[in-house]
């Protein structure tokens, strides 16, 4: 509804709003940029938001992506839908001591659509939408910009008037072509900030549209303030950032709907002023939208505080260094040094990381730290803007700049650790909506120089170039998040003394089998952080399998020690301590992995084996029978009943336990062989070769299948097949144990039955 009826008898309205504009300074005036058409303005940005990070559409996962999507059971159909709203981000429960308390529940239900439209973990489509919507956010930033910076004015008609089309759109340009919104767009697990973003804006244009029948702030829709205010929820259950589009309306209402000026309502309040209604603070409406706003922003929050739990989110220290500190001195120097880092991302994007933390940028301790340059120059900055929008006569200049700084600020106040400690030291996606304000301010800076240049032209090629640099820069860094090798070598140049990007390269150079670099990029790793339990993991593993048990022993009891609850270390020291043939040790570390990790079927997988080594048979199948249970589709639990049912002379129950396995895994090639040992002994010879033949289609090459068949046919008397398989076991495999004895003694049987037979 509309609060109240403006007069419909006005003329020319649209016509007097173009003469109220010309009163005012026009950013465009001395601009010499392109004038386009808006609906023309908003294909040239789609356009050149999409050749940005068009080459990302056909990467991989990578990095949080396999969390976030592969491994989070939410997108999985069967799944409840209704999880979604009690687990965090990456699939865990809210109530979890390890959860990280990141409540995005529309962004998980986009990846669970994607995952079911797919039919599976396929990223093409995954990238599509994040493009896509990367492009449809650039396009509405002509409309947010043209009101940031011409201001909002409406025609009699109820059409926005765009009032600065020149600026908005080369502020617009600015923000679709920055390479730091490449881990947004290019990453999938930027869907968060997207989405987030999208929200935010048409929160904002919503906020807008209330006041299209608006005189001096006096009418206003409360329809459209209540729709901005349900559009900042859904920003805010996209991502936490969301919920700040709310103070932002309530900065923009006060500034641009009520023309506030800030600086002499701070000197009347100072006085006492009775008159504060001239300064514009009791204007109708301007405390009731405020208080709405403010009102649906702490329910909103309320409601996620409860839903989230009472306890706060539980970080180390090497994600978040500067928050473990000791001295609040130290603290807070070193959160105004991440601000200034932030800030120079935003001027000079060059140098892009996919992860700040673990050692990448060093505390600074004391005074002299010549870093501190950095804290004067941002802060020296930002009080001369501040002055400049609080104190300039010029209401125009007063109203960008504080807008400006607005978009700056107030959405990165969720990142900043004022208020709580937050999980990393930079991160490049959470600048995705601050970049708003920089492009204010940038393009506010331009028409500056705009208007004191005497060679504008000039000027407007530099800015073209900064945009051509930096879309040729967007798909560099796409290209690079397209693999994970490409993504983590990237990082080396940027943040050496950062241990975490030693890690992934190890660990993606250990998943393609190269383990002799994996070991110089794992102990680099640990050599930067000598308390990095995951990396001495990792490396212990390696050893491991290279048979370098001692040093393998030792890097996974310091890992346990440094962490006492560290499960994965526990298992893994337990199977080296079992090859090491000490085994009421390794039983202890199993068992103490379990407690740690109440499910863990690997744990129980590996105890199995313990139990089977020392002949505790009984213990042996309650183990492997615990694994599966916690994880039905454990095959090699599931084989090592089996066989040792089977080697036990109990045919009947490891045919029983065949039977429940193939049920639960039908395609696994490798239960079929075990089970179709288990029916050839049982002289079920039939049912036994139909397996095997079962087994050897899907897996032609193992040549223990053929040998096991041509042993069927042998005691069978199917002597010709026999002879086949043999041979082809053979040829696989000429050394495969007892195939040849066996094989020897086929011929010779053959032999005698032709001599019979002659």
């Amino acid at each position: 509804q509309i609060c109240n009826q403006h007069n419909a008898e006005a003329p020319n309205l649209e016509q007097a709003l173009h003469r109220m504009a010309q009163t005012e300074p026009n950013l465009d005036h001395d601009v010499s940029w392109f004038l386009l058409p808006s609906y023309w303005a908003k294909m040239v940005v789609a356009l050149i938001s999409f050749l940005c990070f068009a080459n990302s559409y056909d990467g991989d996962f990578v990095f949080d992506d396999s969390e976030a999507i592969i491994n989070n059971k939410d997108l999985r159909a069967e799944t409840p839908l209704g999880d979604l709203w009690h687990h965090d981000f990456w699939g865990s429960k809210l109530s979890s001591n390890t959860s990280h308390k990141s409540y995005r529940p529309l962004t998980v239900l986009t990846f669970r659509i994607n995952y079911l439209f797919a039919g599976g973990f396929y990223p093409v489509g995954f990238h599509v939408i994040n493009i896509i919507l990367h492009c449809t956010i650039s396009v509405l930033m002509v409309d947010v910009f043209s009101i940031l910076l011409g201001g909002l004015q409406f025609s009699n008609k109820g059409r926005r008037l765009n009032l600065a089309p020149k600026t908005s759109l080369l502020a617009a340009l600015l923000f679709a072509v920055h390479p730091v919104h490449t881990e947004c767009v290019a990453g999938i697990v930027g869907r968060a900030d997207l989405l987030c973003a999208l929200f935010f804006l048409l929160s904002f244009l919503g906020y807008c549209k209330a006041f299209r029948e608006n005189k001096e702030g006096h009418n206003f829709s409360m329809f459209w303030v209540l729709v901005s205010v349900i559009l900042g929820a859904i920003a805010m259950l996209c991502k936490e950032q969301g919920i700040t589009i709310l103070g932002l309306n309530a900065v923009f209402d006060a500034l641009v709907i009520n023309k506030l000026n800030v600086l002499e309502l701070i000197q009347k309040l100072l006085r006492k002023d009775k008159s504060l209604e001239n300064a514009g603070l009791l204007r109708k409406g301007l405390l009731f939208r405020i208080t709405l706003l403010m009102s649906g922003g702490a329910s909103i929050l309320y409601i996620r505080w409860r839903i989230m739990g009472t306890g706060p989110p539980a970080f180390t220290e090497v994600d978040n260094p500067a928050s473990f500190a000791d001295s609040l001195f130290v603290r807070a120097i070193n959160y105004n040094y991440y601000y200034s880092l932030n800030a120079w991302l935003l001027l000079c994007p060059w140098w892009l990381c996919f992860d700040w933390s673990m050692g990448c940028i060093p505390l600074i301790k004391s005074v002299s730290d010549w870093r501190i340059i950095a804290l004067v120059a941002l802060w020296f900055c930002l009080i001369g803007l501040i002055c400049q929008a609080l104190c300039s006569e010029d209401s125009h200049k007063r109203r960008i700049l504080t807008l400006g700084l607005g978009f700056l600020i107030i959405p990165f106040l969720p990142a900043s650790n004022l208020f709580f400690r937050v999980g990393f030291v930079i991160a490049e996606r959470v600048i995705y909506l601050p970049s708003i304000g920089y492009c204010v301010l940038f393009t506010y800076g331009f028409s500056l120089l705009s208007k004191q240049a005497k060679k504008k032209k000039i000027l407007a090629v530099a800015v073209l170039g900064i945009l051509l640099i930096n879309v040729m820069r967007c798909a560099l860094r796409s290209s690079q998040w397209r693999s994970e090798e490409q993504l983590f070598r990237s990082a080396l140049s940027v943040c050496p003394l950062n241990a975490k990007v030693h890690y992934n390269v190890g660990k993606n150079l250990a998943d393609k089998g190269n383990q002799s670099a994996a070991i110089k990029y794992y102990r680099e790793a640990v050599r930067l952080n000598p308390k990095y339990v995951h990396a001495m993991n990792n490396l212990g593993n390696i050893l491991k399998e290279r048979n370098e048990l001692r040093e393998a022993e030792e890097l996974l009891s310091l890992a346990v020690q440094i962490q006492p609850d560290f499960a994965a270390a526990w298992m893994n020291l337990g199977i080296v301590q079992n090859s090491l043939r000490r085994f009421e040790e390794a039983e202890q570390s199993y068992w103490t992995a379990i407690k740690h990790r109440k499910k863990y079927p690997d744990c129980y997988y590996n105890l199995g084996r313990l139990y089977a080594d020392l002949n505790r048979h009984i213990d042996a199948l309650n183990a492997w029978r615990n694994a599966t249970v916690l994880k039905p589709e454990h095959s090699l639990a599931w084989n090592n009943m089996i066989i040792l049912l089977d080697n036990t002379g109990n045919l009947a129950q490891a045919e029983a336990v065949g039977r429940e396995a193939l049920e639960l895994i039908p395609n696994d090639h490798s239960l079929m062989f075990s089970l179709a040992n288990v029916l050839g002994k049982s002289q079920k010879y039939k049912e036994s070769e139909a397996l095997f033949l079962k087994a050897i289609k899907a897996n032609p090459n193992a040549a223990s299948y053929h040998g096991n068949l041509a042993v069927l046919y042998h005691r069978w008397g199917n002597l010709d097949l026999a002879k086949k398989h043999y041979e082809v076991s053979l040829k696989l495999d000429p050394m495969a144990p007892g195939t040849k004895e066996n094989y020897n003694l086929l011929r010779r049987k053959l032999e005698q039955l032709q001599k019979k037979g002659s």
